[in-house]
């Protein structure tokens, strides 16, 4: 615990004061990050997600994990959207707020005002005391233009209207006809991803799939309409899996990769892109294929 504490600290500092080498050099030495050997087989660039930010090193959904994954090389980040009681879009992942902030209750239930009062970093670690839910915007603000971004809809079943919220959120600065994917929304209600193509539809779209139901070839086909991402849980990849995506002209991104183990494994199935709390695991390998 008290290892993992300083490798925190240490990416913190680092995220502040631009020192990357001194994070670098931490990771390297922790015994959960054992150095994995480059892939035998191929060089394909495999993209970084980070998943709510740098979540493995900062508390996940804050600016500090999001800036961290900056900092780390990452591609993309990759954030959950919900809504507050006054309809305020927020960047957080449970539908309540027990587990990442000192608060309690469901997000819906709780103003803007309430959620934003919350310390969204304490349960991590003290040393992020004092960090807020973001807000969506604030987010869109300080990031676009630095790092490519994949917005979940989160339970949008919970938040009549959300998808309208995003979209205007995008629309206002722009980022409704972004450049090449450097916008994509994801989300695993197929309804509210059909639902958003109806208002944005530059924006490529993700689907997040969980069962293995999902994977046949006559749902790959009806996804293949509307997505230009299937993102599958690890469990479920294969080569197969990820070929038959191919096939069909659509991209995978694998959730969640906590561990160096499975980059190897997963680069050799063909995957494009690695959703992890730790975006070095795949930054740090790419630099080994070199």
């Amino acid at each position: 615990m008290k290892q993992k504490r300083q490798i925190r600290i240490i990416a913190l500092v680092c995220c502040i004061f631009a020192v990357q080498s001194t994070l670098f050099e931490a990771v390297a030495h922790s015994p959960e990050y054992e150095a994995v050997a480059p892939p035998s087989e191929s060089n394909k660039y495999v993209l970084s997600l980070a998943h709510r930010g740098a979540s493995g090193f900062a508390p996940e959904n804050t600016l500090s994990a999001f800036d961290l994954a900056v900092r780390l090389k990452a591609d993309y980040l990759e954030l959950d959207v919900q809504m507050s009681k006054d309809g305020h879009l927020v960047v957080i992942h449970d539908t309540m707020v027990n587990r990442t902030t000192d608060g309690e209750g469901k997000v819906k239930n709780l103003t803007f005002d309430q959620l934003r009062s919350l310390d969204a970093g304490m349960w991590f670690d003290p040393f992020f005391a004092g960090e807020r839910i973001p807000a969506f915007g604030e987010i869109l603000d300080r990031y676009r233009g630095r790092i490519g971004m994949v917005i979940e809809i989160k339970q949008p079943e919970l938040y009549p209207g959300i998808e309208e919220k995003i979209a205007g959120e995008l629309a206002a600065r722009g980022m409704h006809a972004p450049d090449g994917d450097s916008v994509i929304v994801q989300s695993f209600d197929l309804r509210a991803l059909r639902h958003f193509h109806t208002l944005l539809p530059f924006v490529p779209l993700g689907l997040l799939i969980s069962r293995a139901s999902d994977s046949t070839d006559r749902r790959l086909d009806e996804f293949a309409k509307l997505v230009r991402f299937v993102n599958p849980v690890r469990n479920l990849v294969n080569e197969s899996l990820i070929d038959r995506i191919h096939a069909r002209g659509m991209s995978a991104f694998v959730w969640p990769i906590r561990k160096r183990k499975y980059v190897n494994g997963l680069i050799a199935d063909g995957v494009d892109g690695l959703i992890t709390d730790y975006p070095d695991v795949v930054t740090s390998a790419r630099n080994g294929w070199r």
